[in-house]
């Protein structure tokens, strides 16, 4: 090797050491400082956790509940079924004991059954106690009341009411309401009770929080929350329909429970759920408090119900059937008929008037006309409004006591003109004299027409157009034309078929 690659080698080497020794001190330096560290205790410093100064408080139901639920109960309902007092005898009911051989050894016992089998049953001598239902209701007085639903107790005679605490009492039945399935019972007992009150449902507003208390499924004591979801439901229960409709939820077992509004007022009686499935969906319904409080009074008062009636067969005002009044609006009674003798018809009121309102206050459909009349006591004088030949008329009309079917409003399904020839014109039918000489009998509909589509039919009784009674074809042209004249696009036909009375507006053109 040469002088001078050896002092570059030696350089190199020089070098190579240095770096080696700085990369060993440091790293005993940094060791050093771990080993301090831990030796000493000391740990990392993190950054400080993220927390709220005060905790968030959900809607609490707790106390509400706490006050409420000893006012809630259990009802049970027994009925009697009877007992034959006979013997059951399956293992000779088996296939084959019918073919036995005579000579058989239980041919004879086949036949000694047989015969008592073919044997005259006595009268029944036996009945017993079987479950009937189950459901809910709550105290409205210290002494006892309790309030639940019909349909709970239908078809029971022993009724036992199973307090909060277990404790089981008997009651008696007070009274009952099919037409608003309300019932009252009364605990036998010599003591004071919980008891809840009645809210002004008026001032309960969709999107309202509510509480809903019973016994679902037999449970017992159950508690669920949900909100006013719509008011004024109609379900088809009756002509008193006007639930508030709840998402709290609600089954089998809770009918006849309180819903309760933060106050611990009772806002409705749960009556019916909307369930494809049979379970809870989250649609509700309850009788409103206003409602349920009239009732059950008069209830505890007389253990019935007593309504106004008027005696008359209604109908809703379609915009068509206003059209062809001359009504503003879409609104009021269709009366289809009323009935000879009854309230309305001693009055004067008859088939065609529309009631548009009952003691100065305005009725918009035929339920709140039904809810109106039947909500005042018989014997009460009341002044009907009704529109007749494109004006307002008032009637005085003296209530009488509601027959036991409800005939107070009853509504009707709300469902065109003839050449003198008898020929379609533009409504599409044709028409001849009736028989009786009262109307014009329907012999034919065109296909496609309007008097198709509104649903007539050959044999339909027209007996007036537009309040005006009708008898030849061409009163139905003639009155086509006055309603076009007075600028309506629709003429109202009173339709006759199976003996009921119904109104149908057909389009002028």
């Amino acid at each position: 090797m040469s002088e001078e690659q050896n002092v570059t080698s030696k350089k190199i080497t020089s070098k190579t050491r240095n770096r080696l020794v700085a990369a060993v001190a440091s790293a005993a330096i940094a060791g050093a400082v771990g080993f301090s560290a831990i030796s000493s205790g000391t740990v990392p410093v993190f950054a400080e956790p993220v927390k709220l100064d005060r905790p968030v408080q959900a809607p609490s139901f707790a106390d509400v509940v706490d006050v409420v639920t000893p006012a809630v109960v259990s009802v049970r309902i027994s009925g009697e079924a009877p007992e034959t007092g006979t013997v059951a005898t399956p293992f000779f009911d088996m296939p084959g004991f019918d073919n036995l051989p005579p000579n058989h050894p239980l041919r004879r016992f086949f036949d000694e059954f047989q015969r008592r089998d073919e044997q005259p049953r006595g009268p029944q001598q036996r009945r017993r106690t079987r479950p009937v239902a189950q459901g809910s209701g709550f105290f409205i007085s210290g002494d006892g009341y309790i309030v639940t639903n019909n349909h709970v107790v239908e078809g029971g005679n022993q009724y036992t009411v199973v307090l909060e605490d277990g404790t089981e009492l008997q009651a008696d039945l007070i009274g009952k309401d099919p037409r608003t399935d309300l019932a009252v019972l009364k605990v036998k007992a010599d003591r004071e009770f919980t008891y809840v009150t009645w809210a002004n449902d008026d001032a309960a507003r969709v999107g309202d929080w509510v509480v809903a208390v019973g016994n679902p499924f037999g449970l017992g004591g159950t508690v669920t929350a949900g909100i006013v979801s719509a008011r004024g439901r109609e379900i088809g229960a009756g002509n008193y329909d006007d639930f508030l409709q709840i998402d709290a939820a609600v089954n089998q077992g809770n009918s006849g429970g309180p819903t309760f509004n933060l106050a611990g007022e009772v806002v409705g009686v749960n009556t019916a759920i909307f369930s494809p499935s049979g379970g809870n969906v989250g649609i509700a319904f309850a009788i409103p408090a206003s409602l349920a409080k009239t009732v059950v009074e008069q209830l505890i008062e007389d253990g019935s119900v007593e309504r106004g009636y008027m005696g008359v067969s209604i109908q809703e005002v379609t915009p068509q059937i206003a059209e062809s009044l001359g009504l503003q609006d879409a609104r009021g009674a269709l009366i289809n008929s009323a009935n000879s003798g009854d309230p309305a018809a001693r009055a004067g009121i008859q088939a065609g008037d529309v009631v548009i309102a009952v003691n100065g206050k305005t009725i918009a459909t035929p339920r709140e006309l039904a809810r109106t009349v039947a909500a005042i006591q018989p014997g009460t004088e009341i002044d009907v409004t009704v529109w007749r030949n494109g004006k307002s008329q008032d009637f005085s009309v003296t209530l009488t006591e509601m027959p036991d079917t409800d005939q107070v409003a009853s509504a009707a399904p709300s469902a065109p003109s003839q050449d003198e020839g008898g020929q379609p014109a533009s409504f599409g039918l044709t028409v001849a004299p009736a028989d009786d000489g009262n109307g014009l009998v329907v012999t034919d509909v065109e296909p496609g027409s309007v008097a198709e589509e509104n649903g007539i039919q050959p044999g339909d009784v027209i007996r007036a157009i537009n309040s005006q009674p009708v008898t030849t074809a061409g009163d139905l042209k003639k009155a086509a034309d006055a309603a076009s004249s007075a600028g309506r696009g629709a003429v109202l036909l009173q339709v006759v078929r199976d003996d009921a009375n119904r109104f149908v507006a057909l389009p002028i053109g």
